[in-house]
Order: structure tokens, then sequence, then C-alpha cells
């Protein structure tokens, strides 16, 4: 049974010791204290049987808290078990559109990951939509969170409707997964997701025990190809993601595909090097 993890880092002490994290730290996984090396992750990684993690960079208005190049270097050391997702500087839309064209002919990424909240604005901003258009001329996914945040910045940018609804209404050629399931606007994400062709979930950042019910019953039903497994590591450990999936009554094809089809398709793995 393959694994895939639409959603992990490979941290950063930069990243991991930032205050907006405070309250992750209070009730999540402990974080490093100095530098973490690439076997680490993979440790993690071999521990819940999780076969490749799509990792990201981070860049945000207060610096860059992991690099494009550092995320490189990362995969260049993880033997094909770590695929790259890029990020960029919104402050700069040409530049932006410059380094996500260098990341993903350069260095091998995979999709493009900017995370709202780290910004203050929603992806419906016109800061963004350079990037859409970049995105879809690349034949690469727009990867982005959706849903209440944890870190302490506000919620508001996470919300499916009308942010992300809106953005799938002007370009309906781009893929767009909304990670970290939605909630607690769950079930407009599914209303997204079963509205547009191109949007998808992922699970990041919630354990298998607490998906929203609304979500299992969607992933059973119509939403099977909609569906993809994430952690959100280093803040959520592999293991403990997966435990209780079996409690979920998947059948095997709906468990194939949420656990890794949907994610291979979704992000071309099998296209050029993993």
């Amino acid at each position: 049974m393959t694994i895939i993890d639409a959603w992990a880092q490979h941290p950063t002490l930069r990243l991991v010791e930032h205050d907006m994290f405070d309250s992750l730290r209070r009730w999540g996984a402990p974080m490093p204290t100095e530098q973490p090396p690439v076997s680490a992750t993979m440790a993690a990684m071999d521990a819940g049987g999780v076969d490749i993690a799509l990792i990201s960079a981070w860049y945000g208005p207060e610096g860059v808290l992991i690099a494009n190049d550092e995320v490189a270097s990362f995969v260049a050391e993880s033997a094909g078990r770590l695929v790259g997702v890029a990020s960029v500087d919104l402050r700069k839309p040409m530049a932006a559109v410059r380094e996500l064209r260098r990341a993903v002919r350069e260095l091998g990424m995979k999709a493009l990951r900017v995370v709202p909240w780290l910004w203050g604005w929603p992806p419906n901003d016109r800061r963004y939509y350079p990037l859409y258009a970049e995105c879809i001329e690349l034949g690469i996914p727009f990867c982005t969170q959706v849903g209440h945040t944890g870190p302490l910045r506000t919620s508001e940018t996470g919300r499916p409707i009308p942010y992300l609804d809106d953005v799938a209404l002007d370009f309906p050629e781009l893929t767009i997964v909304g990670g970290h399931i939605g909630y607690p606007w769950t079930t407009e994400m599914i209303a997204v997701a079963t509205k547009h062709e191109n949007v998808y979930i992922d699970t990041s950042a919630y354990t298998v025990r607490r998906y929203p019910p609304e979500l299992v019953t969607y992933l059973k039903a119509h939403g099977r190809r909609k569906v993809l497994f994430g952690t959100n590591f280093p803040m959520i450990m592999p293991d403990r993601a997966l435990a209780g999936l079996g409690e979920l009554g998947l059948d095997d094809e709906t468990r194939d595909l949420f656990l890794a089809g949907n994610a291979r398709r979704i992000f071309q793995l099998d296209k050029g090097a993993d």
C-alpha cells in the first residue's frame, strides 16, 4: 500500500522557532530545537508507512522561512522520497512569477503553495492572479490553506466561499488543492470541490480520528477522487495522522485513491523525476 503525504515540510529552525507557532506548541507535536537532518524526516515517514512526501518552501512578509533552494537540497538528499513544492513573495508579482518559473523548470518543483494567513490576503486578491496564470502555463497545481488558522493569525483568509470559489470561477483551468480540510467551513469546502472540476481537498493538519463526518461521507461517495491524504509534518507525525484509518471503512479503491492515487495524478508524480 503506497502512501503519499500531500502537505508536509522539512523544517528549518527559522520556521519552527517563529512565535506565530506558539499556539501549535501548546498542543501539537514537539518542535525540533536544532536543524534536523533530512534523515529525521524520512525516519518519521517510515514510522507512518509514508513513501513520498511533498515538502514546501515557506515565503512570508517577514522573510523566507524555508527557501526554494533549501527545499531542492532536501529533495536531492532523499533518494526520490521527497518532492518539492515552491513558494514565492506575493509582494513582488513579476519577481514571484519568475521565481516560480525557475523553481519548476530548474529545481523540479511540482506545485506552488501560498498560505494566505501568512500574508493576510485571501486567495482572490489581485496579487495572486499572475501566479495562477503561470501555474496553468507550467501545468502545476496551486496549493493553499483553507479553514481556521491554528497559528496566531487571522482565520478569515481561509474561508472557501467566497475566496477559493472566486478563484476557481476566474481560472477554471487551474488545479487547486485546499489543504487542512476547511474546518469549520468543511461543508463549504466540499461544496466548492464538488462544484469545480479542478478543486481538491487534502486532510493535512488533522488526524484520521478528527476528520469531520461530512468529509468522511464525501470521501466514501462522490468525493473519492477529490480527497488527498496529508499530515502537515512536523506539526503532526505521519503515524499519528494515520492512526485509525481502518475505522473509516473505506473500500480498497477509495483507500488507494485517498492515500496515493489522487496525489500521484494531481501532482503528476509519474512525470519526470519524483
